[in-house]
């Protein structure tokens, strides 16, 4: 079972927690565990099983080191997204995770950048072997050893976010050289979690963001997941009660982009109901 830890930043209120890509083009075949996992992913689901994934992954952190609060935390400006370090192939990988998930999200303007002071999202990719190191290096001795005591982690990824909730930075911390698989599934955790869903919760059987589910795409229940945080009536701070009256609005809205941005779901929804009647 993989772990994640999500880190904080000088300087902001913090929010630490636990968290934990397919590479386009023809010329790449998809990875085979990803393959496997795609087709018995379950795609259809009701709207108090989408509510309540929402609910427990927006509005908690398994590790939080600020005041606790219950509130929304998401960007609301665009994320730009700079790679710091790996080989060519692992950063086409983070390209194709980052041009997939903005496809998917309606509302979410974000992409990548070859100018780090223009990113407020950073993947850092490193060895292996320099993981450990590089927690001690960017958080110190102390902060190092609770993370690793107590998340056991082996990618991560934190938010900083100011008094009103808003991201407004995050980074996340990547095996460059893990197997393919694990890193397609680091990949698209780590960068979905810093965008705001930033709790892990064992639970919820159908999200990546449960540390006994491993998908390396990104699944279309956590696609309803994303898309109502970055739905525009859904804003930075809050309060579960606030986000339960919208609730009912914007499930349909979100219903509707999650099919258009699905269409072979929906093909494959009417094969076999094509099956299911001869």
């Amino acid at each position: 079972m993989s772990r994640r830890y999500a880190k904080s930043f000088v300087g902001l209120s913090l929010a630490v927690v636990a968290i934990g890509a397919m590479l386009c083009g023809a010329a790449r075949a998809e990875n085979p565990e990803i393959a496997s996992r795609r087709a018995a992913e379950r795609t259809s689901f009701s709207n108090d099983e989408i509510a309540d994934g929402f609910f427990k992954t927006a509005f908690h952190g398994e590790l939080q080191l600020d005041r606790r609060a219950e509130r929304i935390r998401k960007f609301d400006e665009p994320v730009r997204v700079f790679v710091d370090g790996g080989s060519p192939e692992r950063s086409a990988i983070i390209g194709a995770v980052v041009a997939d998930i903005a496809a998917r999200v309606k509302g979410l303007d974000l992409s990548l950048t070859s100018d780090r002071n223009k990113a407020n999202l950073i993947v850092v990719l490193v060895p292996t072997r320099d993981f450990s190191a590089t927690l001690r290096a960017r958080y110190g001795e102390a902060q190092a050893k609770q993370i690793q005591q107590s998340l056991h982690p082996e990618c991560l990824s934190g938010i900083a976010k100011d008094s009103s909730f808003r991201i407004r930075r995050a980074e996340s911390i990547l095996p460059a050289d893990a197997e393919e698989f694990r890193f397609y599934d680091c990949a698209y955790e780590e960068l979905l979690q810093s965008l705001g869903l930033i709790n892990d919760d064992s639970s919820v059987p159908w999200t990546m963001f449960n540390d006994d589910v491993q998908m390396g795409f990104f699944d279309v229940y956590d696609q309803y997941l994303v898309n109502i945080l970055y739905d525009q009536r859904i804003r930075p701070g809050m309060t579960k009660g606030e986000v339960g009256k919208l609730l009912p609005q914007v499930l349909p809205t979100v219903r509707e982009w999650i099919d258009k941005a699905n269409p072979q779901r929906n093909a494959d929804t009417r094969a076999g109901a094509g099956v299911a009647q001869r």
